[in-house]
């Protein structure tokens, strides 16, 4: 069966669906059975899916003539997923189309979610067309003869690649495929990417350089317009003064109105403890939404999301509030409207939760912008021009993850083994161990042999042996265990499991919140009033608190996001334009804030750089803006605080947000002269960030997980979690133990390199700072706090005041600065 014939079987279903193919698909289809490898680049809801499980389908029809009456099973290809949630979906797309054309290839799922018995069954028979997810595909590799089920998989389709890249589990793809390459080097690799700025270097990353994998390939851009129709909620009166802490509850009025005219509406916060707020303070405002409303995040527990996943599908649900665990993939064509709560803090990540509704070719997507405060409408207002001229961030890969190598060679020894040299090459072929030595290749072999020269004592860390024949092997049984069990470079607090006395599991708690509890404290969770009892087997167990009772909110650690680089670039164009032009309704709603703020200093332009100080009954302020997001703020602000110390002794209390950051002390300070002294430099950034933030303090916290995903310390058994505070000081022993004695090893390194590069994002930090020696600083003595300024002095005063205390407190401030 030629291509033309193939095609007319794809183009015949496509038309008794009443669909029509999009030119993009039939490039896919063209270049897949051509042979060639890829990245798909193309909008969410455009129907991606068809467009690479059809040629995988019509290729194996092709190979197989007789298809109809003979089958030869086996694994033929491997969909990688991100989430598990998406694997249902998938699997459902496969199986629609492997039936209606007639063939007999069987679909399966293999993820942390797939039963012990269906496990064994796919040990006995691999389905033909297998959909799982990065750990997954690992913990096959650590099977026995991994190499006879992939020998005839002859198609990789790698989903979501945009959100793989530039993380862990990104490294862990390219380690696989090196693998699968030289298994079968027949085999394709494609990639599926919606949101990313760098396409040609993602497509890099996938395919790598082996055997001109990169030369046979195409990057295939979808050319569909996805209308996306983005609209800001102006609240009646906007705050002279805006201020942060009030999570934009003041419009839930107008939010409850939307939901009423939508069919299904979808509420994304950043947080878990935002997302269960807003469903808690919706539920008891308006009671008639009870039975119509639920609430998905991460920690919830899985049976809970997957019900209310099918509920979205059913139309048996109105309004579901949620975290970043919708973002992805998941097919909710009842999705009429998505409300964004507060600003999602990249371009990318909105779009995509933008891309939620409408979810099918040719639909549009509408997508509320609820601003939590006044000043985040800047941001509403530069992500209505980055939808309408699809910008979108770049993606930056992992470069020499020591860890997640040390942990991939482990994964081979405890399988079939490995002969060293031939890994080797595999390995140089991935993008991110290109430039890997031999030096430092013999030191990876001699750390997972002998434990590295300063653990090389002690056995529990001498895991792989080499066999006469120069085969590396794990033959421990023990060892082999915990390896599995510890497969993954996700790594995050421990957590507890939630259930009621007697009754069903909820959820997952981190150990740092359950540990301020005590029994009989009420907290909010899962959208329920519960009552602490007790711990018992690493578990919370709990009851129905009274509903009358004060309760907090879960919190979870780590919950605050920053702006990527696009989106302060973005941000600081469009506050230098709404100034000046006043068309659009946001621009409107801030003219008072825009008034009052020249009345005490001035609104920056392109060429200026703002820094502003007064005096309150705290002491005196600094407030710099350079709209260069929170953690850059908070670098900058530590460089700096440590620059004026060096002239003069002082102490500082920070504070900072996406917008600026302020120093605070009991004493002026001379801002011209320590401007005057060069305060802005790039010299010695490296050295003051290691001063200035206690760097080693840092990298000693990120190495815990660096000793996690390489095996240096071992996390527990299954419901038996070893507690974080043991991991860390586990993790800290050996910190230590390296820095003093081994501060060549490349783990310790590591734990640097990933500390000032991705933590502190020191390249941004030196950006920014080039681009503020560009400017002219205006240095304004104002006779009180500026609306700009507000937002970061409330910041600060929330971390020490309770947020009814916290409100009375501003609203006096508020009252007082306007009286004035």
């Amino acid at each position: 069966m030629n291509n033309k014939e193939l095609f007319k079987i794809a183009e015949n279903w496509f038309s008794e669906q009443n669909w029509k193919p999009f030119p993009f698909q039939k490039h896919t289809w063209k270049a897949f059975l051509q042979g060639k490898n890829g990245l798909l680049n193309a909008p969410t809801g455009s129907g991606k899916t068809y467009a690479l499980w059809f040629p995988i389908i019509l290729s194996y029809i092709k190979e197989n003539p007789e298809y109809k009456t003979k089958h030869k099973s086996g694994l033929k290809a491997i969909w990688i997923t991100p989430l598990r949630a998406l694997s249902v979906e998938i699997k459902q797309a496969a199986e629609k189309l492997a039936s209606d054309l007639g063939t007999q290839l069987t679909v399966g799922i293999r993820s942390g979610d797939t039963s012990a018995s269906e496990r064994a069954r796919q040990k006995k028979k691999m389905p033909d067309l297998l959909i799982t997810t990065p750990e997954s595909l690992q913990l096959l590799l650590a099977t026995k003869d991994y190499s006879k089920i992939f020998a005839n998989c002859n198609a990789i389709v790698v989903d979501e690649w945009h959100e793989l890249l530039g993380t862990k589990r990104g490294v862990q793809m390219e380690l696989a495929l090196s693998r699968l390459k030289t298994i079968n080097p027949k085999v394709l690799i494609w990639g599926i990417s919606a949101t990313i700025g760098n396409l040609e270097l993602a497509q890099e990353v996938l395919l790598g350089t082996y055997q001109n994998t990169l030369k046979n390939s195409v990057l295939i851009k979808a050319s569909i317009n996805k209308k996306i129709t983005v609209k800001s909620i102006i609240p009646e009166k906007i705050e002279t003064y805006p201020w942060r802490g009030h999570m934009g509850l003041h419009l839930i009025d107008e939010v409850a109105q939307i939901i009423r005219n939508s069919r299904t509406t979808l509420i994304f916060t950043n947080t878990r403890s935002q997302c269960e707020l807003w469903f808690q303070t919706l539920l008891d405002k308006y009671p008639e939404f009870a039975g119509d409303m639920a609430m998905h995040h991460g920690s919830i527990a899985r049976e809970t999301r997957t019900w209310v996943e099918n509920a979205i599908r059913n139309e048996d649900l109105k309004v579901v509030v949620c975290t970043s665990s919708l973002d992805l993939g998941v097919d909710f064509a009842p999705v009429e409207t998505i409300v964004q709560v507060g600003g999602p803090k990249g371009v990318a990540r909105f779009l995509q939760r933008a891309g939620r509704s409408g979810h099918q070719p040719g639909k549009e997507s509408v997508i509320y912008f609820l601003a939590t405060h006044a000043m985040e409408l800047i941001e509403a207002s530069a992500l209505k021009k980055a939808a309408a001229n699809t910008i979108v961030e770049d993606r930056v890969p992992y470069l020499d993850s020591y860890d997640v190598l040390i942990q991939y060679l482990n994964t081979l020894a405890v399988s079939d083994g490995f002969f060293p040299a031939d890994i080797f090459k595999e390995v140089k072929t991935t993008f991110c161990y290109q430039n890997l030595t031999p030096e430092k290749w013999q030191w990876i072999l001699n750390f997972i042999t002998q434990g590295s020269q300063s653990l090389q004592h002690y056995d529990e860390y001498k895991k792989v042996e080499i066999e006469e024949n120069g085969l590396f092997k794990i033959n421990s049984r023990k060892i082999a265990m915990q390896h599995r069990m510890q497969i993954g470079t996700i790594v995050g607090d421990a957590v507890l499991h939630v259930k009621f006395l007697k009754g069903s599991y909820i959820g997952s708690i981190e150990e740092w919140f359950i540990s301020k509890l005590e029994r009989g404290d009420t907290f909010i969770f899962a959208g329920k009033k519960l009552e602490f009892f007790a711990i018992k087997d690493m578990k919370v167990l709990v009851r129905k608190a009274n509903i009358k009772k004060a309760a907090k909110t879960v919190s979870w650690m780590g919950g605050r996001m920053t702006f990527s680089a696009q989106m302060s670039q973005l941000l600081r164009e469009e506050l230098y334009l709404l100034e000046k032009n006043i068309n659009s309704i946001e621009a409107k709603a801030l003219q008072p804030i825009f008034i009052r703020q020249k009345k005490e200093s001035i609104v920056p332009n392109s060429n200026q750089f703002l820094i502003e100080t007064f005096k309150t009954r705290e002491g005196f302020h600094a407030v710099f803006y350079p709209f260069e997001g929170r953690f850059v703020h908070e670098a900058l602000a530590s460089v700096l605080s440590y620059r004026i110390s060096l002239l003069s002794p002082i102490t500082f209390s920070l504070a900072y947000n996406d917008y600026g950051f302020e120093l605070l002390s009991d004493q002026e300070i001379d801002i011209q002269a320590v401007l005057d002294n060069d305060l802005f430099s790039t010299s010695y950034i490296h050295d003051d960030l290691q001063k200035s933030l206690n760097a080693t303090e840092m990298a000693r916290r990120k190495f815990r997980d660096i000793a996690v995903i390489s095996g240096l310390v071992f996390t527990g058994m299954p419901g038996k979690p070893i507690k974080t505070k043991h991991l860390q000081s586990g993790s800290q022993l050996l910190f230590e133990v390296f820095r003093d004695y081994e501060p060549e090893n490349l783990l310790l390194k590591q734990a640097y390199i990933e500390t000032f590069e991705h933590q502190m994002e020191e390249g941004r930090l030196i950006q920014a700072l080039e681009r503020i020696a560009t400017q002219d600083i205006i240095l304004k003595n104002c006779g009180k706090p500026t609306p700009f300024s507000f937002p970061i002095i409330t910041d600060r005063l929330r971390e020490k005041l309770s947020s009814e205390t916290l409100a009375d407190r501003i609203a006096k401030m508020t009252a007082s600065y306007l009286r004035e």
